[in-house]
Protein backbone atom coordinates (compact mmCIF):
# COMPACT_ATOMS: atom_id res chain seq x y z
CA UNK A 1 0.00 0.00 0.00
CA UNK A 2 2.90 2.31 0.83
CA UNK A 3 4.39 1.65 -2.59
CA UNK A 4 1.09 2.53 -4.26
CA UNK A 5 0.94 5.83 -2.36
CA UNK A 6 4.49 6.68 -3.36
CA UNK A 7 3.78 5.85 -6.99
CA UNK A 8 0.63 7.98 -7.00
CA UNK A 9 2.53 10.83 -5.36
CA UNK A 10 5.20 10.66 -8.04
CA UNK A 11 2.49 10.73 -10.67
CA UNK A 12 1.00 13.93 -9.22
CA UNK A 13 4.43 15.55 -9.07
CA UNK A 14 5.13 14.56 -12.67
CA UNK A 15 1.82 16.01 -13.88
CA UNK A 16 2.45 19.29 -12.09
CA UNK A 17 5.95 19.56 -13.57
CA UNK A 18 4.65 18.94 -17.09
CA UNK A 19 1.83 21.45 -16.57
CA UNK A 20 4.16 24.36 -15.82
CA UNK A 21 6.99 23.35 -18.10
CA UNK A 22 5.76 25.24 -21.23
CA UNK A 23 6.00 28.59 -19.36
CA UNK A 24 9.58 29.52 -20.24
CA UNK A 25 9.27 33.35 -20.36
CA UNK A 26 11.39 33.46 -23.51
CA UNK A 27 9.18 35.54 -25.84
CA UNK A 28 8.40 39.24 -25.49
CA UNK A 29 6.78 39.81 -28.89
CA UNK A 30 3.72 37.55 -28.84
CA UNK A 31 1.61 39.65 -26.46
CA UNK A 32 3.24 43.08 -26.90
CA UNK A 33 3.59 45.66 -29.64
CA UNK A 34 4.91 49.23 -29.61
CA UNK A 35 3.01 52.10 -31.29
CA UNK A 36 4.02 55.70 -31.91
CA UNK A 37 1.01 57.15 -30.13
CA UNK A 38 -0.21 58.11 -26.68
CA UNK A 39 -1.81 55.75 -24.18
CA UNK A 40 -5.32 57.08 -24.74
CA UNK A 41 -4.96 56.89 -28.53
CA UNK A 42 -3.63 53.32 -28.41
CA UNK A 43 -6.37 52.05 -26.10
CA UNK A 44 -9.04 53.81 -28.16
CA UNK A 45 -7.70 52.13 -31.30
CA UNK A 46 -7.77 48.78 -29.47
CA UNK A 47 -11.38 49.39 -28.41
CA UNK A 48 -12.43 50.12 -31.99
CA UNK A 49 -10.51 47.09 -33.25
CA UNK A 50 -12.42 44.82 -30.85
CA UNK A 51 -15.74 46.45 -31.71
CA UNK A 52 -15.10 45.89 -35.41
CA UNK A 53 -14.79 42.15 -34.74
CA UNK A 54 -18.02 41.83 -32.74
CA UNK A 55 -16.59 41.95 -29.21
CA UNK A 56 -18.78 43.35 -26.45
CA UNK A 57 -16.72 45.92 -24.55
CA UNK A 58 -16.91 45.33 -20.79
CA UNK A 59 -14.43 48.03 -19.68
CA UNK A 60 -12.60 50.89 -21.38
CA UNK A 61 -10.42 53.76 -20.21
CA UNK A 62 -7.14 55.43 -21.16
CA UNK A 63 -5.05 52.48 -19.91
CA UNK A 64 -7.26 49.38 -20.17
CA UNK A 65 -9.74 47.80 -22.59
CA UNK A 66 -11.54 44.47 -22.10
CA UNK A 67 -14.01 42.76 -24.38
CA UNK A 68 -15.84 39.43 -24.62
CA UNK A 69 -17.10 37.41 -27.57
CA UNK A 70 -19.04 34.12 -27.77
CA UNK A 71 -18.60 31.30 -30.27
CA UNK A 72 -20.54 28.11 -31.00
CA UNK A 73 -18.15 25.74 -32.82
CA UNK A 74 -20.42 22.72 -32.25
CA UNK A 75 -23.98 22.03 -31.14
CA UNK A 76 -22.94 21.07 -27.60
CA UNK A 77 -19.83 23.23 -27.29
CA UNK A 78 -19.79 26.88 -26.25
CA UNK A 79 -16.62 29.02 -26.30
CA UNK A 80 -16.07 32.49 -24.86
CA UNK A 81 -12.99 34.63 -25.53
CA UNK A 82 -12.17 37.49 -23.19
CA UNK A 83 -9.69 40.00 -24.64
CA UNK A 84 -7.67 42.29 -22.41
CA UNK A 85 -5.42 45.15 -23.59
CA UNK A 86 -3.25 47.30 -21.30
CA UNK A 87 -1.63 50.46 -22.67
CA UNK A 88 1.56 51.71 -20.97
CA UNK A 89 3.84 54.57 -21.96
CA UNK A 90 7.45 53.62 -22.63
CA UNK A 91 10.10 55.02 -20.33
CA UNK A 92 12.00 58.23 -20.82
CA UNK A 93 10.78 60.95 -23.15
CA UNK A 94 9.64 58.47 -25.76
CA UNK A 95 6.32 59.15 -27.49
CA UNK A 96 5.70 55.41 -27.94
CA UNK A 97 3.18 53.25 -26.07
CA UNK A 98 3.40 49.51 -25.45
CA UNK A 99 0.17 47.53 -25.84
CA UNK A 100 0.00 44.33 -23.79
CA UNK A 101 -2.68 41.98 -25.12
CA UNK A 102 -3.91 38.63 -23.83
CA UNK A 103 -6.94 36.54 -24.74
CA UNK A 104 -8.46 33.97 -22.38
CA UNK A 105 -10.55 31.21 -23.95
CA UNK A 106 -13.16 29.41 -21.83
CA UNK A 107 -14.77 26.25 -23.21
CA UNK A 108 -18.12 24.99 -21.98
CA UNK A 109 -19.78 21.63 -22.61
CA UNK A 110 -23.30 20.30 -22.12
CA UNK A 111 -23.73 18.12 -19.04
CA UNK A 112 -26.92 16.23 -18.29
CA UNK A 113 -28.16 16.45 -14.69
CA UNK A 114 -30.57 13.73 -13.49
CA UNK A 115 -33.39 14.84 -11.20
CA UNK A 116 -35.27 12.25 -9.12
CA UNK A 117 -38.95 12.86 -8.36
CA UNK A 118 -39.89 12.99 -4.65
CA UNK A 119 -43.39 12.43 -3.27
CA UNK A 120 -44.55 13.20 0.26
CA UNK A 121 -46.38 10.26 1.91
CA UNK A 122 -48.15 11.13 5.19
CA UNK A 123 -46.34 9.78 8.25
CA UNK A 124 -43.62 8.13 6.19
CA UNK A 125 -42.27 11.43 4.93
CA UNK A 126 -40.62 11.98 1.58
CA UNK A 127 -40.37 9.03 -0.77
CA UNK A 128 -38.12 9.05 -3.81
CA UNK A 129 -39.58 7.37 -6.84
CA UNK A 130 -37.56 5.99 -9.75
CA UNK A 131 -39.09 8.51 -12.12
CA UNK A 132 -36.36 10.94 -13.17
CA UNK A 133 -35.79 13.71 -15.68
CA UNK A 134 -32.59 15.15 -17.08
CA UNK A 135 -31.74 18.81 -17.58
CA UNK A 136 -28.94 20.11 -19.78
CA UNK A 137 -26.48 22.53 -18.19
CA UNK A 138 -23.42 24.28 -19.57
CA UNK A 139 -20.33 23.43 -17.52
CA UNK A 140 -16.86 24.91 -17.98
CA UNK A 141 -14.56 22.15 -19.12
CA UNK A 142 -11.39 24.07 -20.07
CA UNK A 143 -9.76 27.49 -19.75
CA UNK A 144 -6.66 28.55 -21.66
CA UNK A 145 -4.74 31.69 -22.59
CA UNK A 146 -4.28 31.93 -26.35
CA UNK A 147 -0.63 32.05 -27.42
CA UNK A 148 -0.82 31.92 -31.22
CA UNK A 149 1.53 34.54 -32.68
CA UNK A 150 -0.56 34.97 -35.85
CA UNK A 151 -3.69 35.65 -33.78
CA UNK A 152 -2.06 38.60 -32.01
CA UNK A 153 -0.28 39.81 -35.16
CA UNK A 154 -3.65 40.25 -36.88
CA UNK A 155 -5.02 42.10 -33.86
CA UNK A 156 -2.06 44.48 -33.62
CA UNK A 157 -2.28 45.16 -37.36
CA UNK A 158 -5.93 46.06 -36.87
CA UNK A 159 -4.98 48.49 -34.10
CA UNK A 160 -2.66 50.31 -36.52
CA UNK A 161 -5.57 50.85 -38.89
CA UNK A 162 -7.52 52.69 -36.18
CA UNK A 163 -4.66 54.86 -34.94
CA UNK A 164 -4.91 58.51 -36.04
CA UNK A 165 -2.57 59.42 -38.85
CA UNK A 166 0.38 61.52 -37.73
CA UNK A 167 0.32 65.08 -39.06
CA UNK A 168 3.67 66.15 -40.44
CA UNK A 169 4.63 69.74 -39.55
CA UNK A 170 4.36 72.13 -42.47
CA UNK A 171 7.72 73.65 -43.40
CA UNK A 172 7.69 77.46 -43.22
CA UNK A 173 7.87 79.29 -46.52
CA UNK A 174 11.26 80.58 -47.54
CA UNK A 175 11.78 84.22 -46.65
CA UNK A 176 12.04 86.43 -49.67
CA UNK A 177 13.45 89.95 -49.61
CA UNK A 178 10.75 92.53 -49.50
CA UNK A 179 11.11 95.06 -52.29
CA UNK A 180 9.56 98.47 -51.94
CA UNK A 181 7.95 99.56 -55.20
CA UNK A 182 9.53 102.66 -56.62
CA UNK A 183 7.30 105.60 -57.44
CA UNK A 184 6.73 106.10 -61.15
CA UNK A 185 9.17 108.52 -62.77
CA UNK A 186 7.43 111.41 -64.46
CA UNK A 187 8.70 111.90 -67.99
CA UNK A 188 8.74 115.61 -68.96
CA UNK A 189 6.69 116.49 -71.98
CA UNK A 190 8.73 117.51 -74.96
CA UNK A 191 7.59 120.76 -76.62
CA UNK A 192 7.32 120.52 -80.35
CA UNK A 193 7.54 123.54 -82.65
CA UNK A 194 4.31 124.05 -84.51
CA UNK A 195 4.84 125.61 -87.96
CA UNK A 196 2.99 128.81 -88.59
CA UNK A 197 0.09 128.75 -90.94
CA UNK A 198 0.71 130.55 -94.29
CA UNK A 199 -2.53 132.48 -93.85
CA UNK A 200 -1.12 134.15 -90.77
CA UNK A 201 1.89 135.37 -92.56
Amino acid sequence: MLVAVLVSGCGVTERQRVTYEPEEFDSTTTHTRSFVAGEAQTCEAARRALLSQGYMITAANVELVTGRKSFQPASEVHVEVEFRVVCAREGGKSRSTIAFASALQDRYGVKKVNNSASVGVGAIGSLSLPFSSSDDAMVKVASETLTDDRFYDRFFSLIERYLPESVEPVAPAEARPVTTPRPPVEVPLQLQTVPLSPSRG
